[in-house]
């Protein structure tokens, strides 16, 4: 087998493993979850675990590089292709919106795990966490900061806050469509979603 076949074999392997991992964590907690049960769920052996990872820590560790750094290349795919289609900012950011609600709906637990483990401070893997948070963030925030530039944005703005407030927003309001609203189409929260970050929900009388 050539290096270029082991190589996707690997990281096939590996993508099986953090499916399983995310969806046991989600089910019963980090703590109760055991490499014999992500291995059996994965359908693999307990060894080949280990030989990916070094420990159930580590593995969960690289499910969070893993997980955030594909929701921080749709957000940057969506942004590059609003440019491209000669866009403004603001459908820039209507477009990052998107691109997370569907991320979010095509892994709901592992954006569950996610937003749990923001709120934890004494896990090993903490420090990356924020690393990667701040890679999904800095994304919006270049948009924001491109559009401040170039007149479309107010130059009041606080860019990083406004950043972490629209990728909270999304999450939040994902979480809260699936858990609490899910005869909700992605289109309608999208919808709604939008509305907000335009402007666009004052009555007539305001």
């Amino acid at each position: 087998m050539d290096s270029s076949a082991a190589g996707n074999r690997r990281e096939a392997t590996r993508q099986k493993l953090y499916e399983a991992a995310v969806t046991l964590i989600a089910e019963q907690g980090f703590s109760a979850t055991t490499v014999d049960e992500i291995a059996e769920r994965a359908g693999v052996a307990k060894g080949t675990v280990y030989y990916n990872f070094a420990s159930k820590s580590v593995l969960f560790e690289e499910l969070l590089r893993h997980g955030v750094g594909l929701l921080t290349s749709s957000l940057r795919e969506a942004a590059e292709e609003t440019d491209r289609a000669g866009g403004r900012k603001v459908d820039a950011l209507d477009a990052m919106i998107r691109a997370g609600l569907v991320f979010i709906n095509r892994y709901p637990a592992f954006t569950q795990l996610y937003v749990a483990e923001l709120w934890r401070t004494n896990r090993a893997w903490q420090s990356t966490l924020l690393v990667v948070r701040q890679q999904a963030v800095a994304v919006v925030e270049d948009v924001l900061r491109a559009g401040v530039g170039n007149g479309e944005l107010s130059e009041e703005i606080d860019i990083p806050l406004t950043a972490a407030a629209l990728v909270g927003m999304v999450l939040v309001a994902a979480l809260d469509w699936q858990a609490f609203q899910p005869e909700r189409s992605l289109d309608d929260v999208h919808a709604a979603l939008s509305r907000l970050l335009q402007g666009r929900v004052s009555g007539t009388r305001a």
